[in-house]
């Protein structure tokens, strides 16, 4: 009897990928082989890669990587839409990132993509009355990545933070889907309120370093923030906003800002 296995195909392009470029980065850097199979080469999918490499990172003395990853696996069992968001997070790296020659690259080394797992899981806990538990992956995610986001923040799929040093998201902020931001970026409030008192970014917008955006604003769809800027009144859809505080100084320039990834004004601004 022929042996069926001969006659199935790969379901999961993307991990076949992903394993293709951790044997190959093996040979050409044999140092870096207990690394890559611990992270990569050890496992046979996607979902059990993130699961290890979360944990590895975010364990500590307070708690286990064994008992981390056993939360982390159980999120992915529980929600697929997590590993989803994970792969459209990984693709969105991949496409926007110059800097980024192999899908290997963020599972491995990337922080911005690795503290976007992080949070989504401390939103599944969150979400799921596990508050203290989410907090927990929140701390630890600020203590090694840098990153601040809240768990109780509601972020969409497609997310690319580049560099990702100092990024703050804070409890009630909303971002959509396919946004991209660079490092030193702020989603926060402008005093204490305690309702409804963070950013709404819409889909596509792209986020320059160092920018701000205060208050229950809207930042309208495949908009763009100069960096540096400080915004404080609503970003209609489609335009270019710049300057302390921000003023709309021109379109956006494309109809996908977060992926042309495009920072330059226009020669009028």
């Amino acid at each position: 009897m022929a042996d069926l296995r001969t006659n199935i195909t790969s379901v999961d392009p993307v991990w076949d990928q992903i394993t293709e470029e951790a044997r190959q980065a093996v040979t050409d850097e044999p140092l870096v082989g207990g690394f890559v199979h611990a992270c990569i080469l050890h496992h046979k999918s996607l979902d059990k890669a993130l699961s290890y490499r979360v944990s590895a990172k975010l364990a500590s003395n307070e708690m286990s990587m064994v008992v981390v990853r056993e939360i982390v696996e159980e999120a992915y069992a529980a929600d697929p839409r997590l590993i989803e968001a994970a792969r459209a997070d990984l693709v969105a790296v991949y496409e926007r990132d110059p800097a980024c020659h192999r899908l290997l690259q963020p599972v491995l080394y990337f922080k911005g993509y690795q503290a976007m797992q992080a949070y989504r899981i401390a939103h599944y806990l969150w979400s799921n009355g596990h508050k203290d538990l989410a907090y927990f992956f929140q701390m630890r995610a600020s203590e090694i990545f840098g990153i601040d986001i809240h768990p109780a923040a509601k972020i969409g799929k497609g997310i690319m933070i580049d560099h990702a040093h100092s990024i703050v998201i804070g409890e009630t902020a909303v971002v959509g889907d396919n946004v991209s931001m660079l490092h030193s970026v702020t989603l926060g409030g402008t005093g204490k309120e305690d309702e409804d008192r963070h950013p709404k970014i819409g889909d596509g917008v792209l986020i320059g370093a160092g920018a701000k955006v205060l208050g229950n604003i809207k930042v309208g769809n495949c908009s763009r923030i100069a960096a540096g800027s400080v915004v404080l009144e609503e970003v209609p859809p489609c335009k270019t906003v710049a300057g302390i505080p921000a003023r709309i100084v021109g379109e956006a320039g494309c109809d996908q800002p977060s992926v042309s990834m495009n920072h330059m004004l226009g020669k009028d601004v």
